[in-house]
Formats: structure tokens, sequence, C-alpha cells
């Protein structure tokens, strides 16, 4: 009988290293399919708790809060989507135009997951990051949100309810706190049976090596 990692993946649909981190997991996962099984929960973390409705031109954000140049910023966003496409993301040429709040998404992540099981779930995180990354349109648009649902294969019309009212609000809340509580200030960070925490977006190798080694401690 195959035995079971479990998998926090604590991260934000906001977070493009955590799209590749996501990719390379899966990698990996696919890599030992045969020998483990494996559980995963995406966790909710909000880069940008305090942005406003409408969010912020992308480029504009990312000087402000890294102190960076503009051109340095445009290497990095480079950078990031050639590990992104080898992750099996291809994000959009032209980069996200811009940075939005993301409770919204992570209310529909936690519905998904509640409500029809964590390979929804899963599915709808995928989607998401495509929306915001690969698509590069406006989340704060509700029509966007319901397109990456509907390719999920979830129930439009229960999510366009959640997004027009409050639910799971605070089991969202409550599980960020949990995961900020536990000193997590950075994303991806990912956590093994509740026990060994791997931050970044790791190589397909290091999360693969990692699981060998929970597997042989067992």
């Amino acid at each position: 009988m195959k035995s079971t990692i479990k998998i926090d993946y604590v991260s934000d649909v906001a977070c493009p290293w955590c799209a590749v981190g996501l990719g390379n997991l899966n990698q990996a996962m696919a890599a030992l399919s045969e020998r483990v099984n494996f559980e995963v929960h995406f966790r909710p973390f909000e880069l940008n708790p305090n942005m406003a409705q409408g969010g912020q031109d992308a480029i504009e954000h990312l000087t402000e809060k890294y102190g960076l140049a503009v051109e340095q910023v445009k290497i990095n966003q480079a950078n990031i989507r050639t590990k992104a496409l080898v992750a099996g993301f291809e994000f959009h040429p032209d980069g996200r135009k811009r940075v939005y709040n993301t409770f919204h998404a992570h209310r529909l992540l936690y519905w998904a997951a509640k409500d029809h099981g964590l390979q929804k779930q899963a599915a709808l995180k995928k989607e998401l990051l495509i929306t915001y990354f690969c698509l590069a349109v406006n989340l704060d648009d509700h029509a966007n949100v319901l397109d990456a649902v509907k390719r999920a294969g979830l129930d439009i019309a229960r999510a366009q309810q959640i997004l027009e009212g409050e639910e799971f609000s605070k089991e969202v809340r409550d599980e960020e706190a949990t995961y900020t509580n536990a000193d997590i200030r950075s994303v991806p960070a990912i956590i093994l049976n509740d026990r060994y925490l791997l931050q970044g977006a790791q190589a397909p190798q290091s999360f693969i090596n990692a699981f060998e080694k929970i597997i042989q401690d067992h």
C-alpha cells in the first residue's frame, strides 16, 4: 500500500514564482506517482492585502515595492517567464499589466476544496494562475475569474454568488493567520506532512529529493 505525503502549498495567485513552483511540484509528483500518493492543499497568502479595487500598474508597483529600476524589473520578469515556460506556464509576453487584490480568488479556492475536493481546487488554482499570468487580464473583473471557474469545471452560478457576497471570508482570514503566525512571510512556502518546510520555487529535483527522504524515513 502506497503511503501519502500531505502538501500544504501556501501561495498567492498573483505570485509568479508560485506558478513556477507549482509547475515544478507537479513534475516532481508525476515522477513519483507510482510510489506515493500526494494530497495537495492550496493555502491562502496575499502579497497585496491592502491593494485597492482596480489594482496598480505592475511595473510601478514592483519598482516601488522592491526599489528596483524599471529595466531591472523587466529583466527579472523575462527571467521568470523563461522559468515558467519550463514549468508548464506560458506567461504573456508583455507581462501582467496590473497587480490586484486576490482575496476573492482565495475564497473561491476555499469553496472548491470544501465542496468539490482537492482535485477541483487544484484545477481552479491552475486556471486562476493562467488567467493572471498567461492571459494577463483584469482579476478584479468577475467575468475573467468566472471564466477560470468554468475552465476548471466548476459551477459558475455558485461561484458568482460567492463573489457577490462574503462567504468563506472568515475561513480564509483564519487560514491566512495560521501561516503568518507560523512566520511565513514569502511564498511559495511548501509544508510537507505538517513538518518539513520548503521555501521558494524549488526545482523539480529538489522536491523529488525531499519526497525521497520522507519515503525513506517511513
